[in-house]
């Protein structure tokens, strides 16, 4: 059986999470409401204070099913209950970023200042303190909404493998090359 997909999931306290006949999972919680509809073959079960997920067979697809959607069930419960948060740094001198509503804003090194519409799901926050890199930290209850919007934030400026210019994930470690080194005479 699914190592993942066989585990129950917990419900938090203030969390409700109800199936419907179509076979789509509604948690509430205290950061809001998500849905996620899950393949007919794959049954959900709300039991007391835990969901869990079943598959009919074990065929190939079956079990890659049963794995997915207890993952995305379990990431809901996690999202509505504490949320999560990505925190990225702008490495370079020069860069800056603010934040104006659901704007971002962000002076990358280019002729002109980028500008990025945020889903209204997600908050964002930069702070700039002296002699530090610019941190832009994005919150959210939707993991997967907040992944690709951190990941399309990185790819306005990835970091360069020789100085580490760009934008990163607090954390990361980023693999260096060696700059060009004097040739020696012959």
């Amino acid at each position: 059986m699914s190592r993942i997909g066989k585990l129950p999931i917990n419900i938090p306290a203030k969390v409700t999470v109800t199936v419907s006949a179509d076979n789509t999972v509604t948690v509430k919680g205290p950061l809001g409401e998500l849905v996620q509809s899950v393949d007919p073959d794959i049954t959900v079960k709300v039991e007391k204070d835990l969901v869990v997920l079943s598959r009919p067979t074990d065929q190939q697809r079956h079990r890659a099913m049963h794995g997915l959607y207890r993952a995305l069930v379990h990431n809901m419960v996690v999202g509505v209950s504490t949320g999560y948060t990505v925190k990225q740094e702008l490495v370079g001198v020069g860069f800056r970023a603010e934040v104006k509503g659901q704007l971002l804003e962000m002076s990358l090194g280019y002729s002109h200042d980028i500008v990025m519409q945020l889903p209204k799901e997600i908050t964002a926050t930069a702070v700039t303190e002296r002699r530090a890199n610019p941190i832009i930290t994005l919150q959210s209850a939707d993991k997967q909404l907040i992944g690709q919007v951190a990941a399309k934030i990185r790819s306005l400026r990835a970091p360069e493998p020789y100085k580490g210019k760009g934008i990163k994930f607090v954390g990361e470690t980023l693999r260096r090359k060696a700059g060009k080194s004097a040739s020696a005479k012959k």
